[in-house]
């Protein structure tokens, strides 16, 4: 039996860990794997963290550290001395980690210290800007894990350039590492929580704009910098002819208040909302403008073309295909891109069948 514990934290990190959750637990591989479900607390916002795990389907967590907001020495170093208490008691075959965030990199580095393989889900992901928190986050985990699993091959291609190709060893250690293009996790997701969403969401819509965009902001980036953010309201509100639907993250909402920033009436701003929801809205709307990476690939996964507000982007493939256009924060950008959100007429498949979680499940077994 291979013992696994999965540390999550934030919203992205629920609906993966939701595909490894369900699987592990199927009648597939319930008797060749076990799962201990650790819950950082770094969400802590009834919207942001309970709602996604009754509404799709995840184990309540063996513990929930509640650590909570905080600077990121702070949270980091409080979950670090939380996880290496519990990963020294359980001694566990490996530590499942997802994306970038803070309990990413405390969950690699506990396990890393101990001895303990890591297994990082989407990694190789590059913004190349090191000014990020997620970026750091991404290339420590990268270094200190010993399974890469990457949803695309230029994640794999990155990779190899920092100088961690796959040694395809029978047994991988954190210098010779296993890495393998598994495809997006998230694709998984989208798949098999499309259709509940449908289920669920009768009169959701109705209270919405017959047309809009969906819009996103939440990235330290631009709610943490006064002048991003005003020119990214200044442009929003000078489109007034396109209404937009915006779910107000708990962090955006404090920092529009304080610095008195507000949107015009064509902008509906909404409460957070669970998966399902955020599902229907991004099948709904016209186009996504957003600063986050996964609604970015949701965005996608919907045949819908989307704006960035960033000024790079993990998810390149999307900006070469003519799904996505980079505008950073610039008013007159983002401005002009309103009249191009019409999607490619078609494109390549760039994440994969959607079996990430098989293949993540099968890598894991076969090399141990």
């Amino acid at each position: 039996m291979l013992n696994i514990i999965s540390v999550i934290g934030a919203r992205p990190q629920f609906i993966k860990a939701a595909v490894l959750s369900r699987l592990v637990r199927s009648d597939e591989y319930r008797d060749s794997i076990s799962e201990y479900l650790i819950h950082t607390g770094q969400h802590y916002d009834e919207n942001m963290s309970d709602v996604f795990f009754r509404e799709m389907e995840i184990p309540d967590p063996d513990v929930n550290l509640c650590i909570g907001s905080g600077g990121h020495g702070k949270m980091t170093g409080a979950m670090l001395e939380r996880l290496e208490d519990i990963f020294m008691e359980r001694k566990p075959d490996a530590v499942l980690v997802y994306g970038d965030t803070n309990s990413t990199l405390a969950g690699a580095l506990a396990a890393s210290k101990l001895h303990i393989p890591v297994a990082h889900v989407e990694a190789g992901l590059r913004s190349f800007m090191m000014a990020m928190p997620e970026e750091q986050n991404r290339i420590l985990t990268d270094r200190l894990s010993t399974y890469l699993f990457c949803p695309t091959k230029t994640a794999v291609d990155n990779l190899a350039r920092e100088g961690i190709p796959d040694r395809y060893p029978r047994i991988p250690t954190a210098d010779e590492k296993a890495v393998a293009m598994v495809g997006d996790i998230m694709l998984d997701a989208s798949l098999y929580y499309r259709s509940k969403a449908k289920d669920r969401m009768d009169g959701f819509l109705e209270k919405l704009p017959k047309r809009f965009y969906l819009l996103t902001i939440h990235r330290a980036e631009n709610t943490d910098e006064p002048k991003r953010l005003a020119s990214i309201v200044e442009a929003i509100n000078k489109r007034d002819d396109k209404e937009a639907v915006f779910p107000l993250h708990p962090r955006t909402r404090k920092t529009l208040e304080r610095l008195g920033l507000s949107f015009g009436s064509h902008v509906r701003i909404i409460d957070p909302v669970g998966y399902y929801e955020m599902l229907a809205l991004e099948d709904a709307c016209d186009f996504v403008v957003t600063d986050s990476g996964g609604v970015q690939k949701e965005a996608y996964f919907f045949g819908k073309p989307c704006m960035t507000l960033r000024d790079s982007t993990e998810w390149v493939e999307l900006v070469q295909n003519g799904w996505n256009v980079l505008v950073g924060a610039d008013a007159s950008a983002i401005s002009r891109a309103f009249d191009h959100m019409i999607a490619p007429a078609k494109t390549d498949q760039l994440y994969g069948e959607g079996k990430a979680g098989n293949l993540i499940c099968d890598c894991l077994l076969s090399r141990q």
